[in-house]
């Protein structure tokens, strides 16, 4: 097939990374399909273009994720790559979290990717080839402080991608992980793709505060370009021995270095209780 003629749909296209990756697709001549919540909001942002498809898509709606297909497949024909880049973070301190809100991270990053995921995988098959980007963080990686709810969705997918790359191979389909670190989009902007939490414990008063401060700090300032990240990924899924994990981040790159140092040597320290588990021969 004619790379100029493939057909990218990708979730969250009306802001951010979603935003810069649509436009890096259109750039290289694709038929894009972008989705969101709000198509007026990918309207204002995207603008209109002939290869470009806008439909509005909650990925945890199960009827606007079959008629978001349905109507990618009737405008172009195929599905060729998959972004499941739509989401959000819910960051701070697991007791300040309610259950519900914690529910809701889970439903929209974890079974919403899987839902998009579950209704393209289909029309993948039928086409004997299909590229699946799930969109993963750093934080997919090695947690942070206020990380660890957002950071218990992202390794749900992690795992789920990794399976996923080994079991779909037999139907031309690969899988890869996209790890971005820190990129300015608004993910760190508490009006937008960041969520707080939404009960207060006294014990976190002082630390609640200096976390809001660097989040406050990071918004807007962060390294990362997306439209660099963007013509990466489009780099990276035309190569012919793409990764099964791609981190995205220059800054991150010494830290995740010395996180899976730490853990080897972790490793190697407790082996021999490891070792000790079996019955003996």
């Amino acid at each position: 097939m004619n790379t100029n003629q493939k057909v990218w749909f990708i979730t969250g296209g009306n802001k951010g990374l979603g935003a810069a990756m649509v436009q890096e697709a259109l750039n290289n001549g694709y038929q894009v399909v972008a989705t969101a919540r709000s198509v007026e909001s990918a309207e204002k942002t995207l603008g209109t273009h002939p290869n470009l498809l806008i439909l509005r898509l909650d990925i945890t709606n199960d009827q606007q994720v079959q008629e978001a297909v349905a109507a990618a497949v009737a405008r172009f024909g195929q599905i060729d790559v998959l972004v499941n880049n739509a989401g959000y973070g819910l960051l701070g301190y697991f007791e300040e979290m309610s259950a519900d809100s914690i529910r809701q991270q889970i439903e929209t990053n974890v079974f919403g990717t899987m839902n998009i995921t579950r209704a393209i995988l289909p029309v993948m098959r039928a086409q004997g080839a299909g590229f699946v980007v799930v969109v993963s963080s750093t934080s997919g990686i090695k947690s942070v402080p206020g990380g660890s709810v957002y950071s218990a969705s992202k390794f749900a997918l992690e795992g789920w991608a990794e399976g996923m790359n080994i079991d779909m191979k037999q139907f031309g389909i690969r899988f890869m992980l996209l790890e971005p670190g820190a990129f300015r989009t608004d993910f760190a902007n508490a009006d937008a793709s960041m969520q707080l939490p939404d009960l207060q414990v006294a014990a976190y008063d002082e630390a609640r505060t200096n976390l809001e401060k660097i989040f406050t700090g990071m918004n807007g300032n962060q390294a990362g370009n997306p439209a660099k990240l963007a013509k990466g990924l489009v780099k990276v899924v035309n190569s012919e021995n793409p990764p099964v994990r791609l981190l995205i981040s220059k800054g991150a790159i010494p830290a995740v270095a010395a996180y899976y140092k730490t853990r080897i040597a972790e490793f190697e320290q407790w082996q021999d209780v490891s070792a000790e588990s079996d019955f003996e021969d």
